[in-house]
Protein backbone atom coordinates (compact mmCIF):
# COMPACT_ATOMS: atom_id res chain seq x y z
CA UNK A 1 0.00 0.00 0.00
CA UNK A 2 0.86 3.42 -1.23
CA UNK A 3 -0.26 5.30 1.93
CA UNK A 4 -3.89 6.94 2.53
CA UNK A 5 -5.40 8.92 0.14
CA UNK A 6 -8.59 11.05 0.53
CA UNK A 7 -9.77 10.25 -3.43
CA UNK A 8 -12.79 7.94 -2.21
CA UNK A 9 -15.97 9.10 -4.28
CA UNK A 10 -18.48 11.05 -1.97
CA UNK A 11 -20.26 8.26 -1.31
CA UNK A 12 -17.32 5.92 -0.45
CA UNK A 13 -16.86 4.09 -3.66
CA UNK A 14 -13.45 2.94 -4.63
CA UNK A 15 -12.06 4.90 -7.94
CA UNK A 16 -12.89 2.34 -11.23
CA UNK A 17 -9.61 1.62 -13.23
CA UNK A 18 -10.05 0.02 -16.58
CA UNK A 19 -6.87 -2.01 -17.37
CA UNK A 20 -5.88 -1.65 -21.19
CA UNK A 21 -2.59 -3.75 -22.20
CA UNK A 22 -2.09 -6.45 -24.43
CA UNK A 23 -0.04 -8.56 -22.19
CA UNK A 24 -2.38 -10.77 -19.58
CA UNK A 25 0.78 -11.14 -17.15
CA UNK A 26 0.77 -6.93 -17.34
CA UNK A 27 -3.02 -6.94 -16.84
CA UNK A 28 -2.33 -9.48 -13.70
CA UNK A 29 0.60 -7.64 -12.25
CA UNK A 30 -1.12 -4.72 -12.09
CA UNK A 31 -4.60 -5.52 -10.69
CA UNK A 32 -2.48 -6.92 -7.78
CA UNK A 33 -0.46 -3.74 -7.51
CA UNK A 34 -4.16 -1.53 -7.44
CA UNK A 35 -5.66 -4.19 -5.84
CA UNK A 36 -3.70 -3.46 -2.67
CA UNK A 37 -4.90 0.23 -2.42
CA UNK A 38 -7.89 1.13 -0.53
CA UNK A 39 -9.53 3.56 -2.66
CA UNK A 40 -8.83 2.15 -6.04
CA UNK A 41 -9.78 -1.27 -7.73
CA UNK A 42 -10.00 -2.07 -11.15
CA UNK A 43 -13.08 -2.81 -12.66
CA UNK A 44 -11.90 -4.52 -16.36
CA UNK A 45 -9.42 -5.35 -18.73
CA UNK A 46 -9.17 -5.03 -22.39
CA UNK A 47 -6.20 -5.99 -24.81
CA UNK A 48 -6.80 -3.95 -27.91
CA UNK A 49 -8.88 -1.10 -29.19
CA UNK A 50 -12.19 -2.92 -29.61
CA UNK A 51 -12.48 -4.74 -26.71
CA UNK A 52 -11.51 -1.37 -24.93
CA UNK A 53 -14.09 0.63 -26.31
CA UNK A 54 -16.73 -1.39 -25.40
CA UNK A 55 -15.30 -2.33 -22.17
CA UNK A 56 -15.38 1.67 -21.65
CA UNK A 57 -19.35 1.30 -21.73
CA UNK A 58 -20.11 -1.62 -20.07
CA UNK A 59 -17.43 -0.48 -16.61
CA UNK A 60 -17.87 3.16 -16.61
CA UNK A 61 -14.21 3.67 -15.12
CA UNK A 62 -13.43 6.60 -13.78
CA UNK A 63 -10.11 6.21 -15.71
CA UNK A 64 -8.26 4.27 -18.19
CA UNK A 65 -4.69 3.04 -18.20
CA UNK A 66 -3.24 2.27 -21.34
CA UNK A 67 -0.14 1.06 -23.15
CA UNK A 68 0.96 2.10 -26.34
CA UNK A 69 1.09 -1.71 -28.19
CA UNK A 70 -2.42 -3.34 -28.32
CA UNK A 71 -3.20 -6.31 -29.45
CA UNK A 72 -4.82 -4.68 -32.14
CA UNK A 73 -4.94 -1.12 -33.22
CA UNK A 74 -2.15 1.78 -31.59
CA UNK A 75 -3.12 3.14 -28.29
CA UNK A 76 -3.03 6.94 -29.61
CA UNK A 77 -5.79 5.87 -31.72
CA UNK A 78 -7.48 4.62 -28.60
CA UNK A 79 -7.16 7.48 -27.14
CA UNK A 80 -7.91 9.99 -29.98
CA UNK A 81 -11.46 7.57 -30.19
CA UNK A 82 -11.61 7.98 -26.36
CA UNK A 83 -11.48 11.68 -26.57
CA UNK A 84 -14.47 11.99 -28.52
CA UNK A 85 -16.63 9.16 -27.23
CA UNK A 86 -16.12 9.41 -23.56
CA UNK A 87 -14.48 12.70 -23.12
CA UNK A 88 -14.97 12.53 -19.05
CA UNK A 89 -12.99 9.48 -19.03
CA UNK A 90 -9.58 10.37 -17.72
CA UNK A 91 -6.57 8.20 -19.42
CA UNK A 92 -2.92 7.54 -18.25
CA UNK A 93 -0.32 6.04 -20.50
CA UNK A 94 1.66 3.33 -18.95
CA UNK A 95 4.37 1.63 -21.86
CA UNK A 96 7.37 1.07 -22.47
CA UNK A 97 8.24 3.32 -25.02
CA UNK A 98 10.79 6.22 -24.64
CA UNK A 99 9.03 8.65 -22.49
CA UNK A 100 10.87 11.90 -24.59
CA UNK A 101 9.21 11.00 -27.72
CA UNK A 102 6.05 9.71 -26.99
CA UNK A 103 4.69 11.55 -23.66
CA UNK A 104 3.72 15.15 -26.20
CA UNK A 105 2.14 12.69 -28.76
CA UNK A 106 -0.33 10.75 -26.07
CA UNK A 107 -0.94 14.76 -24.37
CA UNK A 108 -2.39 15.51 -27.56
CA UNK A 109 -3.99 13.13 -28.21
CA UNK A 110 -5.78 13.49 -24.43
CA UNK A 111 -3.92 11.62 -22.26
CA UNK A 112 -3.68 13.12 -18.77
CA UNK A 113 -0.14 11.33 -17.70
CA UNK A 114 2.54 9.46 -18.96
CA UNK A 115 4.55 6.48 -17.00
CA UNK A 116 6.97 4.39 -18.51
CA UNK A 117 6.98 0.36 -16.93
CA UNK A 118 10.04 0.66 -15.92
CA UNK A 119 9.22 2.88 -12.80
CA UNK A 120 8.31 0.85 -9.43
CA UNK A 121 4.62 0.03 -8.38
CA UNK A 122 4.31 2.99 -6.15
CA UNK A 123 4.93 5.65 -9.19
CA UNK A 124 2.23 4.60 -11.65
CA UNK A 125 -0.25 4.61 -8.38
CA UNK A 126 1.17 8.03 -7.35
CA UNK A 127 0.62 8.79 -11.14
CA UNK A 128 -3.02 7.50 -11.13
CA UNK A 129 -4.37 9.14 -7.68
CA UNK A 130 -2.84 12.73 -9.62
CA UNK A 131 -4.57 12.30 -12.56
CA UNK A 132 -7.73 11.58 -11.05
CA UNK A 133 -6.95 14.79 -9.21
CA UNK A 134 -7.59 16.61 -12.43
CA UNK A 135 -3.52 16.98 -12.61
CA UNK A 136 -1.57 16.17 -15.39
CA UNK A 137 1.36 13.39 -14.84
CA UNK A 138 5.24 13.20 -16.22
CA UNK A 139 8.37 12.42 -14.82
CA UNK A 140 10.07 15.10 -13.14
CA UNK A 141 13.08 14.84 -16.24
CA UNK A 142 10.25 15.18 -18.83
CA UNK A 143 8.65 17.96 -17.25
CA UNK A 144 11.76 20.23 -16.83
CA UNK A 145 12.30 18.95 -20.93
CA UNK A 146 8.65 20.95 -21.36
CA UNK A 147 9.33 24.13 -19.15
CA UNK A 148 12.31 24.23 -20.82
CA UNK A 149 11.29 24.15 -23.94
CA UNK A 150 8.36 26.68 -23.04
CA UNK A 151 10.80 28.99 -21.22
CA UNK A 152 14.02 29.05 -24.27
CA UNK A 153 11.71 27.92 -27.03
CA UNK A 154 11.73 25.33 -29.41
CA UNK A 155 15.74 23.79 -30.59
CA UNK A 156 16.57 25.25 -33.68
CA UNK A 157 17.06 21.47 -34.65
CA UNK A 158 14.14 18.93 -34.21
CA UNK A 159 15.23 15.31 -33.92
CA UNK A 160 14.09 14.26 -37.46
CA UNK A 161 12.35 10.85 -35.63
CA UNK A 162 9.83 13.41 -34.53
CA UNK A 163 8.70 13.49 -37.96
CA UNK A 164 7.65 9.52 -37.91
CA UNK A 165 4.40 7.84 -37.60
CA UNK A 166 3.44 6.61 -34.18
CA UNK A 167 3.63 3.05 -35.32
CA UNK A 168 7.29 3.95 -36.97
CA UNK A 169 9.23 5.24 -33.95
CA UNK A 170 8.06 1.90 -32.11
CA UNK A 171 9.55 -0.20 -35.01
CA UNK A 172 12.23 2.39 -35.29
CA UNK A 173 13.11 2.04 -31.34
CA UNK A 174 12.76 -1.64 -31.85
CA UNK A 175 15.57 -1.77 -34.55
CA UNK A 176 17.83 -0.01 -31.85
CA UNK A 177 17.34 -2.59 -29.39
CA UNK A 178 18.66 -4.62 -31.70
CA UNK A 179 15.20 -6.76 -32.45
CA UNK A 180 15.14 -8.76 -35.50
CA UNK A 181 12.19 -7.75 -37.82
CA UNK A 182 10.42 -11.51 -36.95
CA UNK A 183 10.70 -10.04 -33.29
CA UNK A 184 9.26 -6.59 -34.17
CA UNK A 185 6.65 -8.10 -35.59
CA UNK A 186 5.86 -10.39 -33.20
CA UNK A 187 6.01 -8.01 -29.86
CA UNK A 188 3.10 -5.29 -32.25
CA UNK A 189 1.15 -8.92 -33.44
CA UNK A 190 2.07 -7.61 -37.39
CA UNK A 191 3.20 -9.27 -40.41
CA UNK A 192 7.60 -9.31 -40.99
CA UNK A 193 6.26 -8.04 -44.38
CA UNK A 194 4.68 -4.60 -43.12
CA UNK A 195 7.57 -4.16 -40.39
CA UNK A 196 9.23 -4.38 -43.70
CA UNK A 197 7.26 -1.84 -45.39
CA UNK A 198 7.61 0.46 -42.32
CA UNK A 199 11.53 0.45 -42.17
CA UNK A 200 11.36 1.38 -45.99
CA UNK A 201 9.19 4.24 -45.01
CA UNK A 202 11.27 4.92 -42.12
CA UNK A 203 14.76 4.92 -43.81
CA UNK A 204 12.69 7.51 -46.60
CA UNK A 205 11.45 9.76 -43.94
CA UNK A 206 14.84 9.99 -42.72
CA UNK A 207 17.31 10.21 -45.46
CA UNK A 208 19.16 6.84 -45.30
CA UNK A 209 20.54 5.09 -47.66
CA UNK A 210 20.80 0.99 -46.45
CA UNK A 211 19.69 -1.10 -43.69
CA UNK A 212 22.95 -0.78 -42.04
CA UNK A 213 23.21 2.61 -41.83
CA UNK A 214 19.70 2.66 -40.20
CA UNK A 215 20.33 0.05 -37.75
CA UNK A 216 23.62 2.08 -36.52
CA UNK A 217 21.63 5.09 -36.12
CA UNK A 218 18.30 3.44 -34.24
CA UNK A 219 20.77 1.65 -32.09
CA UNK A 220 22.85 5.32 -31.30
CA UNK A 221 19.03 7.09 -30.51
CA UNK A 222 17.73 4.24 -28.59
CA UNK A 223 20.96 4.94 -26.46
CA UNK A 224 21.15 8.16 -26.06
CA UNK A 225 17.58 7.97 -24.75
CA UNK A 226 19.31 6.05 -21.74
CA UNK A 227 18.42 2.05 -22.70
CA UNK A 228 21.03 -0.55 -21.78
CA UNK A 229 20.97 -3.80 -23.91
CA UNK A 230 21.52 -5.41 -20.47
CA UNK A 231 18.33 -3.51 -19.23
CA UNK A 232 15.04 -5.87 -18.42
CA UNK A 233 12.36 -6.11 -20.60
CA UNK A 234 9.92 -3.43 -19.70
CA UNK A 235 7.06 -4.90 -21.36
CA UNK A 236 6.86 -7.94 -19.07
CA UNK A 237 5.74 -6.95 -15.55
CA UNK A 238 7.76 -7.94 -11.84
CA UNK A 239 4.87 -9.47 -10.36
CA UNK A 240 4.47 -8.68 -6.45
CA UNK A 241 4.98 -10.80 -3.68
CA UNK A 242 2.20 -12.18 -2.50
CA UNK A 243 1.34 -12.11 1.19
Amino acid sequence: MTGKSNLHNGSGKKHRILLIDDHPLVRRGLAEVIGREPDLEVCGEAADVAEALGEVDRSQPDIAVIDLTLKTGHGIELLERLKTRAPALKTLVSSMHDETLFAERVLRAGAKGYVTKQEPPEVLIRAIRQVLRGELYLSPRMTSRLLNRVVVGSPTQEDPVQGLSNREVEVYEMIGQGLTIQQIAARLHLSPKTIETHREKIKQKLNVRSSAELNRRAVQWVLERGWSPSAPDASQPVLPPSG
